[in-house]
């Protein structure tokens, strides 16, 4: 779906499985981006159909690991300015109004941008105010892309980018309940375990003995977590939980 008064954004987004928001996605990115890009790996739950009635153009890739699925929906778009989503992240009138007034007078002259994200649990309201994540979620392809990894989708970024920050965040649902999310973070670990270069095993088991509550603190006092009642507690906890696991798991490969 095409807008001519929108800036030259194409928006892309990875799917498996991911009819539970891809819908309301599509339609918020359609906001600010001229199209939105689908690139799903086999998805069986309605994931193409919703995002195809919500306006975006599916392609269908199996899955090649995660920087390079990101590399297929880049090439896919037709604009340079690219808006990078997963399918649980949600833009605000707001965030499209700020990337909006970023080309008023054409292309910034940035060429990549630092973008909060703010969760929506799904117990009371979003985190505005703390626990805000940090990606660069707008980028022009001509300077930089995804990197061609299994594993790592996240841009390296070094000295000798000129980064802007934009202060809007985009609301990251990332998790529908507990479950889900002890889900979510146990796979995480595991992936971030086989791709992290080997630890020493007395540096691991310091870590599985001494880590957790450090990690638990650095989520619920550095990071603000308290702020969020009970439940900032418990998401506190278990991403604490996910970070331990990486290092249990880590010590296990060395056994």
């Amino acid at each position: 779906m095409v807008n001519d008064a929108k800036p030259p954004i194409s928006a892309y987004i990875r799917t498996l499985n991911e009819a539970r928001m891809i819908g309301e996605v599509v339609v918020a990115a359609l906001r600010v981006a001229h199209e939105v890009i689908v690139v799903d790996s086999g998805s069986t739950d309605g994931t193409v159909e919703i995002a195809e009635r919500a306006g975006a153009r599916v392609i269908h890739q199996e899955w090649l690991g995660n920087g390079h699925q990101k590399r297929v929906g880049e090439d896919a778009c037709i604009h340079d300015w690219l808006l990078d989503l997963d399918a649980d992240e949600v833009i605000t009138p707001a965030f499209a109004n700020e990337v909006a007034a970023l080309f008023a007078d054409g292309e910034p002259a940035v060429h990549v941008y630092r973008t909060p994200l703010a969760l929506v649990p799904p117990v009371g309201q979003p985190w505005l105010r703390f626990g805000l994540q940090s990606r660069h979620k707008l980028y022009d392809r001509r300077v930089m892309r995804a990197p061609a990894d299994d594993i790592w989708d996240q841009f390296e970024l070094g000295d000798a980018h000129n980064i802007g920050r934009l202060e809007s965040p985009i609301l990251h649902h990332a998790f529908a309940g507990a479950g889900q999310f002890i889900d979510k973070v146990n796979q995480h670990s595991t992936t971030r375990a086989n791709a992290l270069a080997p630890r020493s095993g007395v540096y691991l088991a310091l870590r599985i003995v001494l880590g957790l509550p450090f990690y638990f603190a650095k989520k619920y006092v550095l990071q603000g977590y308290w702020r969020g009642g009970i439940y900032g507690f418990a998401v506190a906890m278990i991403s604490a939980q996910g970070r331990w696991f990486r290092d249990v798991k880590m010590w296990e490969q060395k056994r």
